[in-house]
């Protein structure tokens, strides 16, 4: 089985977050700067809530409201769902398929230690299968 641990362990040790007080249009600079979609809302080591380019559009954009002049904690998603780094690939594809979001903040006892995205599952899943292959046609060939 694998897990989202083998993910972390490919990925450089990046966690981009704010914090409550962090204005929409901050969010979006930092997540513009680092070329990511998504932030974790951390507020005193406390994992509060996940900012994704989703929430700008369906909850800024629609509603007209300034980005400069709302906080990040009006738009987050409060309390996201959570991953565990001994999940399985294919509990977290579970997860992002059924409740249709792109990103899982990976904890364990309550320390935060990365965040999944479906890109990274993805990208991991093709490499995996890339390599059973490689094996499969050595076994074949030998």
């Amino acid at each position: 089985m694998k897990t989202v641990q083998q993910i972390l362990n490919l990925k450089p040790i990046n966690i981009f977050s704010v914090t409550e007080n962090t204005s929409v249009l901050e969010g979006l600079q930092l997540m513009m700067e680092k070329n990511i979609s998504a932030l974790l809302i951390v507020e005193d080591g406390r994992l509060k809530g996940i900012f994704t380019e989703r929430d700008y559009a369906r909850k800024i954009i629609l509603y007209g409201k300034s980005s400069a002049e709302t906080s990040i904690t009006e738009v987050m998603t409060p309390d996201p769902i959570t991953v565990l780094p001994a999940d399985s690939i294919e509990h977290c594809m579970s997860i992002m398929t059924d409740r249709h979001i792109r990103h899982l903040p990976v904890m364990k006892d309550d320390e935060l230690l990365g965040m999944v995205s479906i890109g990274d599952v993805v990208k991991f899943i093709i490499a995996d299968q890339k390599q059973t292959i490689s094996q499969l046609e050595s076994y074949i060939n030998s």
